[in-house]
């Protein structure tokens, strides 16, 4: 069953006018760190203030103009969370590659296949509210700069393409796949915590690849509610699934699900196998929520890439999801809402 927990609350406390940004940044899709689980679970947690200025933000808005956001936490838990070290590099398939190729628009164009969206930057992105895209943020910042097509930054829902003159009908009867393609649309402004713009190579960025999109109008799709990462072995089957567009499979939506293999405070490392692309993607798991009596999925982090391990000489690789803390949880609860009495329960 879905944990019920109390979630703290993170305010607006300022607001700052920035130089509007050059977007000169290669959208790359990999990052490498030598920093694995151990060298994670060691590094010492943030202070206060710390994790403060982490949960700060930048805003950058369609015409270009950008904000930072300084935020005050209250009722805060006893374990702040933090580690050190992002990384992405290319993703390898380990073993035989268990990912499924989502064909036809029975899958596609239903839930919860229907939540994936592509980003124009090249990455993946889960619809999260009427009109809010959860992605990482490595897609849109690469730490230091805001990449190239940040400002006209557009998202990707794939939709079946019509056959000639046809209205739709009897394409159903084809027994081939069908052709689809992307309706876009574009972004008002974009969120991005200052956890990862502050994150170099050996910082703690990695915790913080997440951004938040809101997209100019509603989407009008079933999207996918966010809640707080339970422990692994709270995970029905230790299992978690993903949906992105990896590179390697052009046009095709890609399913996978496998086994959390360590988890440190911020981050899940797992084996599921993902080719460059996927990243952003919403990781969820299926539990039952005792309230609703129901069944329910959930995002409960961000797929942020590949990273390669040097465990005493041999090199080790996992993949990486971001997980949604019950700090990360107010955030991004509150940028969708607007409203702090809204984002109590994770």
């Amino acid at each position: 069953t879905w944990p019920s927990y109390r979630v703290p609350v993170i305010l607006p406390q300022s607001t700052l006018n920035l130089d509007k940004p050059q977007f000169d940044a290669e959208a790359r899709l990999e990052v490498v760190s030598p920093c694995g689980p151990a060298c994670h679970k060691s590094s010492p947690l943030p202070t206060y203030e710390e994790v403060k200025n982490y949960l700060s933000y930048e805003t950058l808005y369609a015409n270009g103009s950008l904000t930072e956001t300084e935020v005050g936490i209250y009722i805060l838990s006893s374990s702040g969370g933090g580690s050190q070290g992002k990384s992405r590099t290319k993703r390898q398939i380990y073993g035989y590659d268990s990912r499924f190729s989502i064909f036809g628009k029975d899958f596609l164009l239903n839930y919860p296949f229907s939540t994936s969206v592509k980003l124009s930057t090249g990455c993946t992105g889960t619809l999260v509210a009427e009109k809010h895209v959860l992605t990482a943020a490595h897609c849109i910042h690469d730490g230091k700069s805001y990449v190239k097509g940040a400002q006209k930054l557009r998202v990707g829902f794939l939709k079946p393409k019509l056959k000639d003159g046809s209205k739709g009908a009897n394409i159903t009867n084809s027994a081939m796949p069908e052709k689809m393609k992307f309706q876009w649309i574009r972004v008002k402004r974009t969120h991005v915590p200052k956890g990862w713009i502050k994150g170099n190579a050996n910082d703690i960025g990695m915790d913080y690849d997440y951004a938040l999109l809101e997209l100019k109008k509603p989407h009008k799709r079933k999207f996918m509610k966010i809640g707080v990462s339970p422990p692994a072995r709270h995970l029905p089957g230790g299992r978690i699934h993903f949906s992105g567009y990896d590179n390697d499979r052009p046009g095709n939506l890609v399913y996978r699900f496998c086994d959390v293999k360590d988890e440190t405070y911020d981050l899940l490392y797992q084996q599921c196998d993902a080719q460059p692309g996927a990243s952003g993607s919403g990781v969820y798991v299926r539990m039952w929520k005792r309230q609703d009596n129901k069944w329910e999925r959930k995002i409960i982090g961000i797929f942020s890439g590949h990273q390669w391990v040097d465990m005493n000489g041999t090199p080790q690789d996992f993949n990486v999801a971001v997980r949604i803390t019950p700090l990360k949880y107010a955030q991004i609860c509150y940028w969708i809402k607007g409203n702090y009495l809204d984002c109590r329960e994770g």
